[in-house]
């Protein structure tokens, strides 16, 4: 069964010292909790890179096919032959096939967002009370009790004032 180890600290700097070093040491699920913004995280973690910009683009280009198929559709269903235009013409449909492009890349940004933000949370994350108020809270997901107690060490010898574990529930 997965464990939280998670090691509470006073000062910022000792925080993401301590993260850095179980970075360094392979563990992957690495993350701080913090009652302020921290500068820097990004260098000791790593910067997570953004999903969003790939929904917004297959929204757009679900959303300029669908219009065009719409209003192309129309169209074919209801012949209405004028003067020996063309049934599909190519100007008046770009209005319709531009419209469906905006709201459907706008709308898939949003779900994007959603889903990047973890919003609603699909699994229960690590919650520390005091990492509201004064406490810095670095957390690491350990697959067995090796693990576990190699992080303990890192995290006591980085300057942790209480180590807590706390076990996943499986769902």
């Amino acid at each position: 069964m997965a464990t939280n180890t998670v090691g509470l600290f006073d000062a910022p700097a000792t925080a993401l010292a301590a993260a850095g070093e179980l970075k360094g040491a392979g563990f992957d699920a690495t993350s701080v909790i913090s009652p302020i913004p921290l500068h820097g995280a990004e260098k000791v973690l790593g910067e997570k890179k953004s999903v969003i910009k790939r929904f917004t683009f297959f929204g757009a280009l679900f959303g300029m096919l669908f219009g065009f198929s719409l209003a192309a559709g129309t169209a074919v269903l209801s012949l209405l032959p004028t003067g020996g235009r063309p049934i599909i013409t190519i100007p008046p449909f770009l209005i319709i096939t531009y419209e469906m492009t905006i709201l459907c890349g706008i709308l898939a940004t949003v779900i994007g967002f959603l889903v990047s933000a973890r919003f609603p949370a699909m699994r229960e994350r690590v919650y520390v009370p005091e990492a509201a108020v004064d406490k810095f809270v670095v957390s690491v997901l350990c697959a067995d009790d090796e693990h576990d107690k190699r992080a303990e060490e890192i995290l006591r010898s980085a300057g942790a004032e209480e180590i807590r574990r706390l076990r996943e529930e499986d769902s």
